[in-house]
């Protein structure tokens, strides 16, 4: 037979109830069970008595709820039921005060040369490069951060065709058929793309930063030019490619892949994905090179094309997106300065083997963008 548990409240404890759920800050945990105490109260205070069902309903609390909070009054008392108990395990602190303070010491200072500002995982590496620590998650510094209001962001953005688009989701299989593949040496599948960027220098110093004042500087710069900043990634051996050119011309791009093939030079065929410009063309190396080579190289190449608004397809774009956020996140005025940098950068990422954890698949494709699917009527 099921226990039934009666709650009968004294005038203290009402009382007490009642300054809980009228003023003052209390957990919502609190003031719920106390709502519900008051509710189910059958002493000789209460006015008015109310079934399990209709108090469920008033304050949207299940019925079981209801029960386990009469059931640890009676058995428990009325601080037990309103705080619960004090948790009895003991944890050992991995990050104490002095941690702490290096975490946001580290993260207050000057970032590694390659790098525009600290990462999570830049940080915990070099927390245990400085050995204040054995090991460390990126996800215990970024509750340090967080406690101390140093909170790192991140910008995603693509866009895709607004309604349904045969080309879109043929090109799309495509390419997500190539990411199944999985590692061969002889047939490597390698990510390219590309991206502008613009030189500006700052026209005055600025002034760093000293105890109590942040750092100034001044909105007046100067734009020094724009450069091209090619890049290839293998997603699945953490290894990359980038150069900076004048331009992106058809020529430009055509030595950029002869580098890559380079690169691979003992695989059989290289699978290319890519985003579809016109300067990414069969005809751009028979522009560049003799009939005899651009026909060499071409050989070499599977080219693939991501489809017209799809180029986050391309794990490659991935990878411009972290060198923008942990490099280029600043002005350079110097092409050298960047170049410098941006090889930092590269040797750092190769060093680690950083690869990319594709997850997007054609059955998610079929699901989370069953819209752009054509409809077939039977």
């Amino acid at each position: 037979m099921q226990r039934k548990y009666i709650v009968t409240l004294t005038e203290e404890e009402r009382n007490e109830l009642d300054s809980i759920v009228s003023k003052g800050k209390h957990k919502s945990q609190t003031y719920q069970n106390a709502l519900i105490l008051l509710n189910c109260d059958e002493g000789k205070y209460q006015k008015e008595k109310h079934t399990n069902e209709i108090i469920s309903s008033v304050l949207n609390v299940s019925m079981r709820k209801i029960d386990r909070v009469k059931k640890r009054f009676v058995e428990d008392g009325l601080d037990l039921t309103l705080h619960g108990k004090e948790n009895e395990r003991i944890y050992e602190k991995k990050i104490d005060g002095d941690l702490e303070a290096h975490i946001i010491a580290l993260s207050c200072s000057d970032p590694p040369h390659g790098h525009s500002q600290w990462s999570l995982r830049l940080l915990a590496d070099k927390v245990v490069e400085l050995e204040y620590i054995d090991s460390i998650s990126y996800e215990s510094i970024r509750r340090v951060l967080k406690k101390n209001e140093l909170k790192p962001w991140k910008k995603v953005g693509w866009v895709i065709p607004p309604k349904q688009n045969s080309s879109f989701v043929a090109q799309m299989e495509m390419v997500l058929d190539v990411y199944k593949r999985a590692y061969s040496a002889l047939f490597p599948v390698v990510c390219m793309d590309e991206s502008p960027k613009q030189l500006i220098s700052e026209t005055r110093n600025r002034i760093p930063a000293s105890f109590g004042k942040p750092e100034k500087y001044d909105y007046e710069y100067r734009r020094e030019g724009v450069c091209n900043i090619f890049i290839a990634c293998e997603p699945l051996t953490g290894e990359r490619i980038v150069e900076v050119t004048e331009r992106k011309t058809k020529r430009d791009w055509a030595q950029f892949i002869e580098k890559v093939a380079a690169k691979y030079k003992s695989a059989e065929r290289i699978t290319l994905v890519m985003d579809n410009y016109d300067t990414h063309v069969p005809g751009s190396f028979y522009e560049t090179f003799h009939p005899e080579k651009a026909k060499r190289l071409l050989d070499r190449f599977e080219l693939i094309f991501t489809p017209k608004h799809g180029s986050w397809l391309n794990m490659a774009e991935i990878e411009l997106n972290v060198l923008n956020k942990q490099c280029l996140n600043r002005r350079i005025g110097d092409k050298k300065v960047l170049i410098d940098e941006i090889k930092a950068w590269e040797a750092y990422r190769n060093e680690r083997c950083s690869k990319i954890n594709w997850q997007f698949t054609t059955s998610d494709a079929r699901v989370k963008l069953k819209r752009l699917y054509p409809t077939i009527k039977a």
